[in-house]
């Protein structure tokens, strides 16, 4: 198959995924809220930040093992995909070990010491955070079988586990409406038991599936290939824990000067800008690979090219939901949990903000990614992330709102994505002035103005209410489509994208006509 048809069916799957999970995952959050209460629905978005930090942490790691599995694909190389996975193996039971017990030791000081919970809450939290570091060692030493579906771009076994998570959660949210028990235990529980399951079913078709998967510690495991991958890997995870440390650190501070009430407000806005997310993470998810199989095969240029689409789509596609979301935030709110936390509003609206900025240099992530030398690159910016905390103290510490940690974060995240532009033209050749021309200025203009043109609703229709969200809606869709179509898409973008719906259509028109024949 094409490398073009495959990142289009791909994306399709994900994308299929994404429609059905992010309208569940909305309906049970307002379930879980409803049933908890702000301040249980606070202390478990504060305690179970570690499932967040092994997300990203898994993504991290992922990226790390699947690099090289992406890049022996792309040249070929069979005995190399099976030394990558065996020594990967390896260095995830190691990592999982490691991290359980330093979960285990630092997560103790922090309830004692650090964190803002109700006494009579507190034996309640420590059991979910221990529920969450029980699914901490599967998450770990399940990176590998990730890593190969991701490489392998089996986009469809992810969409499906995916879809059967959301359901999972759903019904789990459901239950808590009626349980006697303990509701914060009880979705602690099962919300690890998700996880759990979902990684093994992943290892166990992984292991059926794909020939390099097979674990031969013994024949294929390599030890020059453990020290590369630990490197790479322990370096990556340095940055991933930097942008943990950030979100999860946050949330502490709001913690310590607001209460748990405020981690409510903070969980739903990252709630919110996690749904919007998926839009742009899922084409990535496509893409990922084709930039490290492409920088693998010797195609430096296509790879900076797919980099360079990648950053500016991403962009696009965040903004046309966040555009209408950002403006009727208020509305939306009020519909989707009928009562909202105080603050809610402003740290969507914020959170949102932060990641738009982030997505114009998300393509840029994985070029330097796939060309392996991220030592410094990761240091840089772990310390340009890691300046929040201190900053978001001094902030609350001089009285100033909730919000602006938040403001502040949009600062650094501008200058951290200035110096990963830097960092792109030193390890990749990249054009500063290219990319600043075709990504940053063919996305931010034409966003900026549809915007802008998304705005007149509000000041033709003063009342809130579904008809001004109607009119939002369908003047930031006119508005962001025109002017992506006319400002932002370059001749090249323009081609390609019109040859993939042509393709896209055509193959609607045909398939009819071949169930008559059969």
């Amino acid at each position: 198959m094409q490398a073009a048809n495959r990142v289009v069916l791909n994306t399709g799957a994900l994308y299929g995924r994404m429609l059905i999970t992010m309208f569940i995952a909305l309906y049970s959050t307002r379930l879980v809220l409803n049933a908890l209460g702000a301040e249980d629905y606070g202390i478990f978005s504060l305690v179970s930040g570690v499932i967040v930090m092994l997300s990203f942490l898994n993504v991290a790691m992922t990226i790390s093992t699947q690099r090289y599995l992406s890049f022996y694909i792309g040249a070929g190389d069979q005995e190399k995909l099976k030394m990558v996975f065996n020594s990967s193996v390896l260095l995830h039971f190691i990592m999982g070990i490691t991290l359980v017990v330093i979960f285990e030791v630092v997560g103790m000081y922090f309830f004692e010491q650090v964190l803002n919970i109700p006494a009579e809450r507190l034996s309640t939290a420590r059991m979910i955070f221990h529920f969450t570091v029980i699914s901490t060692f599967f998450t770990i030493t399940s990176v590998p079988y990730d890593a190969t579906l991701n490489a392998r771009e089996n986009m469809f076994l992810i969409a499906g586990i995916g879809i059967w998570e959301s359901l999972a959660k759903l019904a789990i949210a459901i239950y808590l409406q009626y349980t006697g028990y303990d509701k914060l235990i009880v979705y602690g529980a099962l919300m690890a038991s998700v996880t759990v399951i979902s990684l093994i079913i992943k290892r166990a078709y992984c292991s059926a599936k794909y020939k390099e998967s097979k674990v031969q510690l013994k024949t294929s495991f390599n030890k020059s290939m453990l020290k590369e991958m630990f490197s790479y890997a322990g370096w990556n995870m340095f940055g991933a824990g930097s942008v943990v440390a950030r979100n999860q650190g946050m949330a502490m501070i709001l913690n310590v000067f607001f209460g748990a009430v405020i981690n409510a407000s903070y969980g739903i806005a990252n709630q919110v800008n996690a749904q919007l997310s998926y839009f742009s993470v899922t084409m990535l998810q496509s893409l990922n690979p084709q930039i490290i199989k492409s920088e693998g095969s010797g195609d430096r240029q296509r790879m900076l090219r797919l980099a360079m689409i990648a950053s500016k789509f991403s962009f696009f596609l965040l903004s046309f939901f966040s555009i209408p979301v950002i403006i009727e935030m208020p509305e939306l709110l009020k519909f989707w949990l009928k009562n909202v936390p105080a603050h809610t509003v402003i740290f969507c609206r914020l959170i949102i903000v932060v990641t738009l900025v982030n997505q114009l240099t998300v393509g840029l992530q994985v070029a330097i990614q796939s060309v392996g030398r991220i030592k410094v690159y990761q240091v840089v910016v772990s310390l340009l992330l890691m300046l929040n905390l201190p900053v978001s103290y001094f902030l609350l510490k001089a009285g100033l709102p909730p919000h602006a940690v938040l403001i502040s974060a949009i600062c650094i995240e501008a200058l951290t994505c200035s110096y990963r532009v830097l960092a792109a033209h030193r390890l990749t050749g990249l054009s500063i002035g290219e990319y600043l021309r075709r990504t940053v200025l063919g996305a931010v203009l034409p966003v900026a103005l549809a915007f802008t043109v998304a705005l007149v609703p509000q000041l033709v229709w003063q009342e809130q209410g579904f008809m001004r969200l109607l009119l939002t809606g369908c003047a930031s869709t006119a508005a962001i489509f025109l002017s992506v179509r006319f400002l932002g898409l370059t001749p090249y973008e323009l081609e390609k994208i019109t040859g993939i719906v042509m393709k896209g259509i055509s193959k609607l028109q045909l398939r009819p006509s071949v169930v008559k024949a059969n």
